[in-house]
C-alpha cells in the first residue's frame, strides 16, 4: 500500500504524542533494505547453543526480519516505561523474593493501553498508514530495536539500559509504513563493568552479552512447567520465586539513576514486597487469585509458584 503524497507526520509529533500519553521514553529506527545482520547473527548462535531452553517461541523465523511481521514497515516507533519504585525486599531467609516488574499491574495491560492509543492515532494522520503494536506479545526483537532507535543500550546481562532510569523499563513498540526520520542509535556503555556476571549465582550469564536460560533462575521460576526444578538450581534460588532481580540490582546504571516511577499502577500491590516463603509454599487457588489480580505473576501458576518456594525452603532446612 502506497502513501498519499500530502500525509506528512514528523517524528517529533510522534514522540510528543508519546510523552503526552505518559511514556517516558520514545526513539524511532528505521528498517533497511536488509536486516540487523549481526543481530540476526547473535540470535542464529544462541539457539544452536540451546540456550533458550524450553521457549520455543524464540526460534520463530520471523524474528530474524520485522518485514515477516509487516511487509510494508519502513520504521519502528519504540517506547519505554519506568516501573520502579523504591521499596526494598526485607532481609531474612523466611522471605519469598519477586521480581520488581510484577510487584504491580501487569504491565501488558499498561502498555497496550497507551499502545494503542498512539498507534490509533498515527492511524488517523491519513489515508493509507499502517500501524501495528507490540509489547511482549510478537516476534520481535524488542531490545534490538529498542537500542537502534536510541533507547538505551543492551547491556552484559541481556537487559536495555537507559541512561535516566537504568534498566527498570518495559519495551513496546509500533511497526508503521511512515517513513520517520530515525534516531541515532545507542552505544555500548557497560565499560569492563562485569558486576552482573560476577553476581549470577548460576552463572547464567555465559559471557558478556549472553544470557544461557537453562541455568536462570528467572527463566526456572516463571516459564518451567516442570514437577520439579533442577537440583543444580535450588541451592542457589536464595528465596526467588518469580523472576530473579540480582543482576539488575547490582547493576551501577541502576544504582546511580533509577529513579520512582509516575505510573500509578507500577506501585506494588503490599503483598508482593515481603511474602513468606512459607505462605508461597502452601498458595491456594483461592489465595493465588486475591494476590495476583491483574498481575504479570498470573503466568506463573499456583502450582509452580509452591514449587518454587518449596524449593528454597527444602534447602534452609537441609542447612540448619
Amino acid at each position: 500500500m502506497s502513501l498519499p503524497e500530502k500525509i506528512s507526520v514528523s517524528s517529533n509529533q510522534v514522540k510528543q504524542k508519546a510523552r503526552s500519553l505518559g511514556f517516558h521514553l520514545c526513539g524511532i529506527a528505521a528498517v533497511d533494505d536488509d536486516p540487523d545482520s549481526s543481530a540476526v547473527q547473535h540470535l542464529k548462535e544462541w539457539l544452536a547453543l540451546g540456550y533458550q531452553a524450553d521457549m520455543a517461541w524464540m526460534d520463530n523465523p520471523k524474528r530474524s526480519d520485522i518485514r515477516n511481521c509487516m511487509p510494508q514497515v519502513q520504521s519502528v516507533i519504540c517506547v519505554a516505561l519506568n516501573y520502579y519504585t523504591p521499596h526494598q525486599r526485607p532481609q531474612g531467609s523466611e522471605y519469598a523474593k519477586i521480581s520488581r516488574y510484577g510487584w504491580g499491574r501487569d504491565y501488558h495491560k499498561v502498555m497496550h493501553k497507551k499502545l494503542k492509543i498512539l498507534t490509533n492515532w498515527l492511524s488517523e494522520q491519513g489515508e493509507g498508514i499502517l500501524a501495528r503494536y507490540y509489547a511482549d506479545t510478537g516476534p520481535v526483537q524488542d531490545k534490538v530495536w529498542a537500542q537502534r532507535a536510541g533507547i538505551g543500550w543492551i547491556a552484559k546481562n541481556a537487559n536495555v539500559i537507559t541512561r535516566e532510569y537504568g534498566s527498570w523499563v518495559f519495551l513496546g513498540e509500533i511497526l508503521t509504513n511512515l517513513p520517520l526520520t530515525p534516531d541515532t542509535p545507542y552505544t555500548q556503555h557497560c565499560g569492563t563493568c562485569t558486576r552482573c556476571l560476577d553476581a549470577c549465582p548460576t552463572g547464567a550469564i555465559a559471557k558478556p552479552f549472553v544470557v544461557d536460560a537453562n541455568r536462570c533462575i528467572a527463566y526456572h521460576t516463571i516459564e518451567n512447567r516442570r514437577q520439579e526444578l533442577p537440583k543444580s538450581l535450588a541451592p542457589h534460588l536464595e528465596g526467588w520465586v518469580a523472576g530473579c532481580d540480582i543482576c539488575q540490582d547490582v547493576c551501577p546504571w541502576n544504582q546511580r539513576f533509577a529513579q520512582e516511577t509516575d505510573v500509578a499502577e507500577f506501585q506494588p500491590y503490599p503483598w508482593n514486597v515481603a511474602p513468606m516463603l512459607t505462605e508461597i509454599a502452601t498458595l491456594s487457588e483461592d489465595e493465588w487469585n486475591r494476590r495476583f489480580p491483574a498481575s504479570a505473576l498470573r503466568r506463573i501458576k499456583p502450582e509452580m509458584l509452591r514449587r518454587n518456594a518449596q524449593a528454597s525452603l527444602e534447602v534452609a532446612q537441609a542447612s540448619s
